[in-house]
């Protein structure tokens, strides 16, 4: 019997052992025990970045590593409302200097016709220096050490740590120079090179001069940019540079707050044009180089991308000054305390949203948003409609931050249809009816959980241009009721169809019932529901809905060649301006024949002259007068079903400081402060084993097996006699 209880006792051990491990750590604990305690971030990805190289990146995942890695001139203040503007790497936020086409100045209020060019003079704050990196290695005699290696020196070479060697160097204003050339590089493809080649002074002629010079040294030779000048961006000295753009174009700051506009050192650009390199991932789209307070240490996207401190940054201190409500929501509890304050993220390749889910709940991930799968568990809702922290959340101290996204999703009339575009009245009675039969508050109440406000014109809360309250309703689809807007009756919409030529969905000319086609890229699995929905308004109108769905290449397509009649679209803004939202109804940046982002192809004169007024215009009620009409203007001629701003919903944990939603701003990592003290100890109260089944198991096995064992012993015994 003694044999049998000292089994049991070492397997009760054993299990507890391997539950809790030596040390008492969590057993699903998937970090490494030394890591414990240590000031970590943790969060995820779910898709592998495409680019990390500044001049080529534009996507939001790629964006929240590479802007805490590169500095471009200027940065957004964290917390001060609305957006605004302050240096980075640049000692001052520029002005621009006027000129006119003789380039003599003007002065500050000249009329935009009058403005030839605009100068922008940007200086660069001394002492900035570059991650250490192989790039900037030097032998004693100060010679490059990894230039012009040879195939048998590249041979040992699998990854970037394989080279031993680090350098660095200060920041100068010749590095954002060179970045700005690399736009027009004809490898690159860079996608805002259309855009800004319209503004930069010379940029589409140099893209050309590059090309040229590329073919004559061959495709795989490294093209020397900085010996090709640029009348749109020169060097005035050591840390100061000079940007020339057409005419007046106050939105050019914004831009110099992205990484499009950050610094890239020519070493950098030619250690990774070295023949071998790029096919062993060792490239500036793969091992990103920059001042900013990380650097890139591991990208490893099936599995893990890790960010480290910068061990050369120069520093900044979190903000001193805030909005009302701040202190008192602790948001400058580290006022003027040196950034950044975490040492090291580390990003987990996640593809499925509920394990996401259960490890945010665990704590092993610092913030989470929230999928539809557990907004129920996540969020309740009060009767005023405002949005709470769940019961499970709230009792682990976990916090809800909501804020309402710098973004547009809408479904478009294609403009050029013979059916629904035009700016006739037959068509435009159609589309209005449309807008009011498609319920956009049904839609955001059954297919976003609440998180979305309807849309009433193309400018979202919180960008200049946006009205609230009963001025900003559009009386087109909506009445103003009980100090709210209610959407128009459905016998609104029908009388309007009625006027169209379209009465009970049927053309009054032909008899036939009026079908419309609807393109979109449709692949998830709420897909079906939302169609199946979406057929169902066009039905309150007896119109019947023809779905093309496809995948996203045909559909771009499609959308570039003016196929679609009635399809959905989107767009997120690149800076705080209206400009950046009222120029996707802009007569000449119509998709089709100019590839533009107006994918309405919607063209009214009108419109078009007033943009073109507003858009060099400052902040004021002048330019809000103008942007009033143009809105009006839209909503009248209803290219659009306005359709939603965003609401963003975003969990983080008690130990996560200084949570403060942005929608301008990339670089905001610095800001965050982690309690690792803390977060480690409620790791392990959050999960500590049950036992209670296994050692209810146990016993239960020890119960069963006791007749055998007993059985076992007393033949033993009979044998030794």
């Amino acid at each position: 019997m003694m044999l049998m209880k000292r089994v049991c006792l070492s397997l009760l051990a054993l299990m507890c052992y391997t539950l809790t491990g030596c040390d008492g750590r969590p057993w699903n604990n998937p970090y490494p025990a030394g890591d414990d305690r240590s000031n970590i971030l943790y969060s995820s990805f779910d898709q592998r970045p495409k680019h990390l190289d500044p001049a080529q990146s534009y996507v939001e995942n790629e964006y929240a590593l590479i802007a805490q890695i590169y500095e471009p001139p200027l940065q957004y203040d964290y917390l001060k409302r609305p957006y605004t503007l302050i240096p980075l790497a640049a000692s001052a936020v520029p002005k621009a200097v006027y000129l006119d086409k003789t380039g003599k100045p003007l002065p500050e209020n000249a009329a935009a016709g009058d403005i030839a060019y605009s100068v922008y003079d940007i200086t660069i704050r001394p002492g900035i220096r570059y991650q250490p990196h192989p790039a900037f290695a030097r032998h004693a005699d100060g010679s490059p050490r990894y230039l012009q290696l040879t195939p048998h020196e590249l041979d040992a070479v699998t990854r970037l740590q394989d080279f031993t060697g680090r350098g660095t160097r200060e920041l100068v204003a010749q590095d954002y120079v060179y970045q700005i050339k690399r736009l027009a590089h004809p490898r690159l493809e860079s996608p805002i090179f259309g855009l800004m080649s319209e503004y930069i002074v010379g940029l589409k002629a140099y893209a050309e001069t590059l090309r040229k010079a590329q073919a004559a040294q061959g495709r795989d030779a490294f093209l020397d940019i900085a010996q090709f000048p640029l009348e749109g961006a020169t060097l005035m000295d050591r840390y100061t540079y000079r940007i020339k753009v057409y005419g007046k174009y106050p939105q050019l700051v914004y831009w110099l707050a992205m990484p499009f506009f950050a610094p890239v050192a020519q070493e950098v650009d030619r250690f990774y044009a070295q023949r071998g390199m790029a096919e062993k991932n060792i490239s500036l789209d793969w091992y990103p180089v920059g001042t900013g307070p990380y650097m890139l240490t591991v990208n490893n996207p099936n599995r893990q991308m890790v960010l480290e401190r910068n061990p050369n940054y120069h520093g900044e201190t979190y903000p001193a000054a805030g909005m009302p409500g701040d202190r008192e929501a602790g948001l400058l509890a580290d006022a003027g305390k040196p950034l950044p304050f975490i040492d090291k993220a580390v990003y987990s390749l996640e593809k499925e949203s509920i394990p996401y889910w259960n490890k945010f709940l665990q704590g092993y991930y610092d913030t989470s948003g929230i999928s539809s799968d557990n907004f129920d568990q996540a969020v309740r809702v009060g009767l005023q409609g405002e949005a709470e922290a769940g019961e499970l959340l709230l009792a682990k101290g976990i916090r809800l931050r909501t804020s309402v996204g710098a973004d547009i999703s809408y479904m478009g009339f294609n403009m050029l249809d013979p059916v629904v575009g035009g700016a006739g009245e037959r068509a435009r009675k159609l589309r209005q009816a449309i807008s009011i039969a498609i319920d956009y508050e049904e839609l955001i109440s059954i297919f976003r959980n609440g998180r979305a406000l309807a849309a009433q014109g193309p400018i979202p809360p919180g960008i200049f241009g946006h009205v609230d309250g009963q001025d900003g309703v559009n009386p087109h689809v909506y009445d103003w009721v009980q100090g709210k807007p209610q959407r128009k009756s459905i016998e609104t919409a029908r009388r309007l169809l009625v006027e169209a030529g379209y009465p009970n969905g049927r053309d009054a000319q032909t008899g036939k019932p009026l079908l419309l086609h609807f393109d979109i890229a449709a692949s998830g699995p709420d897909d079906k529901a939302y169609l199946d929905w979406l057929r169902k308004q066009f039905a309150k109108l007896d119109l019947q809905l023809d779905i093309r769905n496809t995948d996203f290449n045909r559909f771009q397509e499609k959308m570039h060649k003016g196929n679609a009649q009635i399809f959905q679209w989107g767009w997120n803004a690149d800076y705080p301006d209206p400009e950046n939202f009222l120029f996707m109804l802009y007569g000449p940046n119509a998709k089709v024949g100019k590839n533009g982002e107006n994918a309405a192809n919607y063209s009214n004169p009108e419109f078009d002259r007033l943009f073109e007024q507003m858009k060099s215009m400052d902040n004021g009620p002048e330019r809000q007068a103008i942007i009033s009409r143009m809105v009006e203007t839209v909503r009248h001629d209803a290219p659009w079903l306005w359709g939603l701003h965003r609401k963003k919903f975003g969990l983080s944990h008690q130990w996560y400081h200084n949570a403060q939603p942005h929608e301008m701003a990339n670089n905001t990592l610095k800001y965050i402060r982690i309690d690792p003290v803390l977060r480690s100890r409620m790791r392990a109260e959050w999960n500590a084993p049950v036992l209670w089944p296994l050692i209810a198991l146990l016993a239960l096995l020890v119960i069963s097996a006791a007749p055998a064992v007993v059985s076992y012993v007393r033949r033993e015994r009979r044998a030794a006699k």
